[in-house]
């Protein structure tokens, strides 16, 4: 693994989005969500948690790489991924978005939909044109019945 794929991957972005919504939250602290945010924060947290859990599973199950930027040898279809295309980064925006609740981070809420669409843009659009050519029909048909978040 290059330099290069091991500073972009997702988890690192899920870094720099967080950082920025610690800052907002810390620089300039506005309030707003009260006595529901952490409890609310928590949750979204703990479900992206358990989501991304439920993916990884899947992988081993089915023996295939969850390296951004390699070719996948199965096409996973199963378990959770009968609901959501790409749960692990869905789990990765609830586990921002439950950050922006914990730290009462209104303004750095805003940077949830911004996060998705790097993610994206910067993997899922290339994963899924890997995967098309890959697995094909089979992949067209997963993706008719699935989204591509949730």
């Amino acid at each position: 693994m290059t330099i290069k794929e091991m500073i972009d991957l997702p988890p690192v972005w899920l870094a720099l989005f967080a950082a920025l919504v610690w800052l907002q939250a810390s620089m300039l602290p506005l309030g707003g969500f009260g006595s529901i945010g952490g409890p609310l924060g928590a949750v979204l947290i703990l479900a992206g948690i358990a989501l991304m859990g439920a993916a990884f599973i899947e992988f081993r199950r089915h023996d295939t790489t969850v390296i951004p930027h390699h070719d996948a040898s199965a096409l996973i279809t199963s378990g959770i991924y009968r609901h959501s295309r790409n749960p692990i980064y869905l789990a990765d925006a609830l586990i921002l978005a439950g950050l922006a609740f914990r730290w009462d981070a209104v303004i750095g809420l805003g940077l949830v939909p911004v996060f998705m669409w790097v993610i994206q843009r910067r993997f899922i659009i290339p994963e899924e044109a890997r995967l098309r050519s890959g697995f094909g029909a089979d992949f067209e048909s997963w993706a008719a019945r699935t989204g591509r978040w949730f």
